[in-house]
């Protein structure tokens, strides 16, 4: 018996999704504001931690290098903050003004960016907590094996992904469905005549409150 919802056995062989242009649309920016949600929490606990550090009555104790940690680590979460905060603002600035798929490109890079500011945020206060507590040496390996598992599990691997989704596209004479970070999916199928998406497709954009 075959089981259902198997996962595809190719990378990229997924089939298209049976929805309009505007219900992509909505889709994708629903998509990419659930997943800012979840990183915003994360940055905001760090960031609460780190604006408390300096009353702390130990923080006078912390030579430079830990200090230079600091500052690092407070700069990071802080830009995060801005660069995850940033599409929610965005989109209450151009509300029901037709510019989701702008929207979308504008998301999606403003996530790898405070991607990048979140990990080497995350990478300078542990090397700053493990400087403090046991040394140097443990705070350079810390720091290393952070950082090393932020690249691999945030950006090596899902890359390494992508090239291998895109080359099997190619390769199968399909082309890339998303040839750049940032590019929106293709249009969709166009739904049957008489169905009750087409009247939804000819209606006009309009995004939710």
């Amino acid at each position: 018996m075959r089981c259902m919802g198997r996962m595809p056995s190719a990378p990229g062989d997924e089939k298209p999704r049976n929805e309009t242009e505007h219900e992509r649309l909505d889709r994708q920016l629903m998509e990419l504001l659930q997943g800012f949600r979840v990183a915003v929490t994360g940055v905001q606990v760090l960031f609460a931690f780190l604006l408390t550090v300096p009353f702390a009555v130990g923080f006078r104790d912390v030579d430079d290098g830990g200090r230079a940690l600091y500052y690092v680590a407070l700069l990071g979460a802080a830009l995060a903050s801005i660069c995850f905060i940033a599409p929610v603002t965005q989109h209450r600035i151009l509300f029901r003004l037709g510019q989701k798929s702008l929207l979308i490109r504008r998301a999606n890079r403003f996530g790898i960016c405070g991607a990048v500011a979140l990990a080497v945020s995350i990478t300078a206060a542990t090397a700053l907590i493990m400087e403090t507590l046991l040394s140097d040496a443990a705070a350079a390996v810390g720091g290393a094996v952070i950082a090393a598992l932020c690249a691999w599990a945030w950006f090596v691997q899902p890359l390494l992904s992508r090239r291998a989704v895109l080359a099997a596209r190619n390769g199968s004479g399909g082309g890339s469905r998303d040839g750049g970070l940032g590019a929106a999916e293709p249009p969709a199928r166009a739904p049957a005549e008489g169905s009750g998406a087409a009247s939804r497709a000819t209606a006009p954009e309009r995004d939710d409150p």
